[in-house]
């Protein structure tokens, strides 16, 4: 894949934070215009088909990506059975904080501003993670629950893109909710015809697009 004059550095990795060894994917195309991590939820990983579409599409444009397992393969193993850790929302979030911690070593000099991009129960634990560090420069929920974050959306300073599915009509009211609880810029993208996964044609391809430029429109300006 080519992308701006230049080839993507695709390779696996494994990530210590909080106590745990996370598995990830990290993408990195030539001098990136920011890096965005994906927090994943609700029994999704970083194999996950459709992360790893969205992870494309931000590529192109010139963003560097990290899809991230916030769950060792033993508890996802485990919360496939018992759906125990999906919904522990302050582990995944300690979990993006410390892998966001890590991130520097990706990167020889300056390291790109940093976004989340969360979905579903992650949404929730980027949003957590983000309200207590200085350096998230924006973040994307896509069919998230940022109502599970409800006691840190007011520290959450980033400019933050809700994107929920037309569809979703219970997801949809959470975010209209939680919205109005954001401190800092925010907007929510309501994609016609799309349900809680965005597995409608179209759907999962205008969502991306969105996010994008919603990353594009702050990472490099941060930087």
């Amino acid at each position: 894949m080519l992308i701006m004059g230049g080839s993507i550095e695709t390779r696996d990795v494994e990530i210590a934070a909080a106590g745990a060894r996370l598995q990830a994917i990290v993408s990195l195309p030539p001098a990136p215009l920011g890096l965005v991590l994906f927090a994943h939820g609700s029994g999704s990983s970083r194999l996950s088909a459709r992360s790893q579409q969205v992870a494309a599409v931000l590529q192109r444009g010139g963003l560097a990506t990290v899809l991230l397992d916030l769950l060792t393969p033993r508890e996802a193993a485990i919360d496939e059975r018992t759906r125990e850790y999906r919904f522990d929302i302050e582990l995944l979030a300690q979990r993006l904080d410390g892998a966001t911690a890590s991130i520097p070593a990706f990167f020889e000099g300056t390291t790109p501003a940093v976004g989340y991009f969360g979905a579903s129960t992650g949404a929730a634990a980027a949003l957590i993670a983000a309200a207590v560090r200085t350096d998230i420069r924006a973040i994307v929920s896509r069919g998230g629950r940022p109502d599970l974050a409800a006691g840190a959306l007011a520290r959450v300073r980033a400019p933050v893109l809700l994107i929920v599915g037309g569809n979703d009509p219970e997801v949809l009211r959470l975010n209209r909710s939680a919205q109005h609880q954001l401190a800092g810029e925010s907007d929510l993208l309501v994609i016609p015809g799309a349900t809680h996964l965005f597995e409608e044609p179209g759907t999962l391809e205008l969502a991306a697009e969105a996010a994008r430029n919603w990353f594009l429109r702050y990472l490099p300006r941060a930087a």
